[in-house]
């Protein structure tokens, strides 16, 4: 698996717009939005509105999935 980030377009309310992460990043995403029955592009939406304008749209994937897994793991101090 690559390090590497990968760029995916994603559709945000109606606008195209492209996300480079990781694989492993987009895997993860993929999976937490199925499991909320959730499209990748809906779940993106939700996470875009709640970041902060300092915060760019990769990022604040990242650490959604990062928060995600270290909540289901019990080590919500991040």
């Amino acid at each position: 698996m690559s390090a590497r980030p990968v760029k995916r377009s994603l559709t945000l309310r109606g606008h195209r717009t492209s996300v480079s992460l990781e694989e492993p990043f987009w895997q993860a995403f993929r999976k937490i939005a199925a499991e909320r029955g959730r499209t990748i592009n809906a779940l993106a939406a939700e996470i875009d509105t709640a970041r902060g304008a300092e915060a760019g749209l990769a990022s604040a994937i990242r650490v959604f999935v990062l928060d995600h897994y270290r909540r289901r793991s019990g080590d919500g101090d991040g």
